[in-house]
């Protein structure tokens, strides 16, 4: 027994939403369109000039790593967290729309509706599933310390 914590479910035993189902795609779809783009990007359509590419790999490729076991899990903390991580590809796909021109252009526009989708999905995920699994982040007025 839980000291006056609501008890959370399962989410094997809960059933998933239409709507939740749709963000889970667009989260996942956003995410793994990303995981495929930045190495596919740097490394063959359009390395850097300047710089080594792999180091610039390592930067941009490696935060994805973080997030990927929960997002095939489909782990609602996890999409809550990894829109921190998707702010990295938003700002660097503004920072190229704004400057580039050619493949870069059209790469960082694909960029950003990826990041775009990604928090979107993510973001709703998250709260759909974690209102269906009974999970909520406690307010500060309930909080029974002094």
């Amino acid at each position: 027994m839980n000291a006056g914590k609501p008890e959370q479910l399962s989410s094997e035993t809960v059933t998933m939403a239409d709507k939740t189902k749709q963000c889970l795609l667009l989260g996942r779809i956003g995410f793994f369109g990303l995981f495929v783009l930045i190495p596919v990007w740097i490394l063959w359509l359009a390395p850097p000039s300047l710089g080594n590419p792999y180091v610039l790999l390592a930067l941009l490729w490696l935060p994805l790593w973080f997030p990927l076991r929960g997002m095939i899990k489909g782990d609602p903390y996890t999409f809550a967290w990894a829109n921190f991580i998707v702010m990295i590809y938003f700002v660097h796909s503004l920072t190229n729309l704004w400057v580039a021109s050619g493949l870069y252009f059209w790469l960082s526009v694909l960029e950003l509706l990826l990041s775009l989708a990604m928090f979107i999905g993510c973001t709703y995920y998250a709260r759909f599933r974690g209102q269906e699994l009974g999970l909520k982040i406690p307010r500060l007025k309930d909080d029974p310390r002094p």
